[in-house]
């Protein structure tokens, strides 16, 4: 798991309330991917939480992978993207991102009910459900979510010092302070629900897997219709599931061969932990106490617990850690873990060899290539800040909008002399947050000392010449 310090600061959008449409239309022009680390945004007065997590964004990829690839959607075409809200709600924007609560992983008890989920928006993508959206984006709150959530780069690296909630780590966990699963953000009309319901059936029988989980999960919102919309869960009101929908839905989940098929032990076994995880993060130890008492010895209890004690007691939770890794030496989530207790207890140069043995299990991962290179920066050490360029760069490519990233690698090329590379860094950093006149101020001092023409003197030129569209006028 990614480890962030307590004490780091969030990395906010910067826009005035003005110019959301210019930060809206700045996504939709450069289709900027989302930052490396869980973030808060503000947006109109509200923030909208987003939580990077190395673990869960990988289940939820294997999860999405078959049944994008019978839907017909283009491998990567769709970023899945984790909302720091533990309401279960889920909903696509467009064609290319999907936005999941992790409440939808915290109440799922097996796979099938989250793959249930990512199956049904699936259909509303392949059948161009969504093309509508471009009538409501005009709507202030929808353009918020999309231009300050995306193309803001709101990034996080940590949560302030005691902060309850989701914080720091592998889910680089952003505090909620609002849930945008309060409302729906798109109503879909009934015909294209039902229609997404039946496209994922197809994808469920073609994929050889059970429709129970989602039969299950959409259940609960047809019941939603006999209560006060007050105690629904907003899933249920932004797909409303009529009793004879849902008997539908039954009745062809049932008729597959697959119904009784429970997911592979080994996917159930990765569900369980990645929802413990998600559990720990989000309560308070005394829940997760409840929840995952000491008489529980599994796997993802002992998960929930170490967690829970990080969070209380920080360094002193290695015995329960070191605990996890005995039991997995290869998991790299658990080595991530304890690289997270050392950093966020103020011991970076200790927690260097966690990360790097992370790094060295998923050699790929972005995520592992910030926090090794943010502990390398703060271990400050010069001989260090070499590595620390060279890993953060490598992260960069992997994580192309990740704020910290650009943030360290500012501090680690400052560090080394290199104050206009310095610069750069840091401007491009800000256009990650959506902060265009800071980036190109910065981007400005940086031409000044970068030789003309230079590929690094083009990547400035770039921000300083750069005008954010006039998105819907």
């Amino acid at each position: 798991m990614t480890a962030t310090p307590a004490s780091l600061p969030l990395a906010r959008a910067r826009r005035a309330a003005s110019l959301l449409r210019q930060a809206a239309a700045l996504v939709l022009a450069t289709a900027l991917v989302l930052p490396t680390l869980g973030s808060r945004a503000e947006a109109q007065g509200r923030k909208i939480p987003l939580v990077r997590d190395a673990e869960t964004e990988e289940l939820l990829r294997d999860y999405a992978k078959p049944i994008f690839q019978v839907a017909g959607i283009a491998q990567g075409q769709v970023e899945i993207i984790l909302v720091n809200d533990t309401d279960f709600n889920a909903f696509v924007p467009d064609a290319r991102r999907m936005f999941i609560n992790i409440g939808v992983i915290m109440g799922a008890e097996t796979p099938g009910e989250v793959i249930g989920v990512i199956a049904h928006e699936a259909g509303h993508i392949a059948g161009r459900h969504l093309v509508r959206l471009r009538e409501a984006v005009a709507n202030a709150q929808i353009m918020a979510v999309i231009g300050t959530v995306l193309g803001a780069g709101a990034v996080v690296a940590g949560a302030s010092q005691g902060a309850g909630g989701l914080d720091g780590g592998g889910a680089a966990m952003a505090l909620s302070a609002g849930s945008i699963g309060q409302r729906s953000l798109l109503a879909y009309q009934r015909g294209e629900e039902a229609a997404a319901d039946k496209a994922a059936l197809r994808y469920l029988e073609l994929t050889g897997q059970s429709a129970r989980g989602m039969l299950k999960t959409f259940e609960r919102f047809a019941d939603q219709q006999l209560v006060s919309a007050r105690y629904a869960d907003p899933y249920a009101m932004s797909h409303p599931m009529a009793r004879e929908r849902y008997a539908a839905l039954e009745e062809g989940a049932r008729k597959s061969r697959f119904f009784d098929t429970p997911a592979p032990p080994a996917l159930q076994a990765r569900h369980d932990l990645v929802r413990a995880k998600l559990i720990a993060f989000a309560s308070h130890p005394n829940v997760v106490a409840r929840e995952f008492p000491a008489s529980d010895t599994s796997l993802p209890a002992q998960y929930a617990r170490a967690i829970a004690a990080m969070q209380s007691r920080g360094k002193g939770a290695l015995k329960e850690i070191d605990a996890l890794i005995r039991q997995q030496p290869n998991n790299p989530y658990f080595h991530e873990l304890r690289g997270q207790a050392l950093l966020e207890s103020g011991s970076p140069r200790e927690a260097i060899p966690s990360f790097q043995r992370a790094l060295a299990l998923r050699p790929n991962e972005g995520q592992f290539h910030i926090w090794l290179g943010y502990a390398l920066v703060g271990s400050n050490d010069k001989a260090l800040l070499p590595e620390a360029e060279r890993v953060l760069k490598a992260g960069i490519q992997r994580d192309p909008n990740s704020g910290i990233a650009y943030s360290q690698l500012a501090i680690a090329l400052g560090r080394q002399g290199k104050q206009a590379e310095a610069d750069l860094a840091t401007a491009q950093g800000l256009m990650t947050s959506g902060d265009v006149e800071g980036a190109r101020r910065y981007a400005a001092r940086a031409q000044k000392n970068l030789k003309r023409g230079s590929p690094a003197w083009l990547q400035a030129d770039d921000i300083v010449a750069y005008k954010p569209p006039q998105f819907g006028r």
